[in-house]
């Protein structure tokens, strides 16, 4: 089987691998490098969650259903809504780190909504503070692209790759027996 076949037909599949990688290394930057995300950040990884269960659902459906033809058409074609959407949302990040245009003001949280002890921790003045972090800013470069802008190119990249899969042609979508 060729290398376009199988990456057509198990798209569905790579797509979740690649989405659960791409979540795993944002959350060990947070984790291991103290890169708090900011409010896009965390949007940006709603994207990948959402990948994460359209892949899991129809790779387990292919799995149980013994599918010959692979994935469903239509699961890749979700596959490239949800990661155009990303490729949009963080290409919308990487423009306001950019100072192309303003972010909404909104984007000056870390996302984290507040409970009652925190808040009362905070009023009486023995909780920790919180370090709220910009949308704007730029914390962490890579060959000069911030996270934002590479999770711009793997969003859009994603996104064809998933169009791809999603428009396979015939004889790649069923073996020839």
């Amino acid at each position: 089987m060729s290398a376009y076949r199988l990456l057509t037909r198990w798209w569905t599949a790579f797509a979740l691998a690649i989405s659960l990688a791409l979540l795993g290394a944002a959350h060990a930057f947070e984790r291991f490098a103290g890169l708090a995300p900011c409010n896009l950040c965390l949007r940006q990884r709603e994207v990948f969650w959402g990948a994460v269960a359209i892949g899991l659902i129809a790779t387990i459906w292919t799995v149980v259903s013994q599918a010959r033809r692979g994935t469903p058409r239509i699961a890749a074609f979700l596959l490239f809504v949800v990661f155009a959407t990303g490729a949009i949302t963080a290409g919308f990040h990487a423009g306001g780190e950019l100072k192309w245009w303003a972010l909404p003001a909104l984007c000056a949280g870390g996302g984290d909504l507040a409970d009652l002890e925190a808040l009362t921790s905070l009023a009486l003045g023995v909780g920790p503070a919180e370090r709220v972090v910009m949308c704007d800013a730029v914390t962490w470069r890579f060959l000069g692209l911030s996270m934002a802008a590479w999770n711009t190119l793997i969003s859009a990249s994603l996104a064809v790759f998933s169009l791809i899969a999603a428009k396979r042609p015939k004889d790649a979508r069923a073996p020839r027996n």
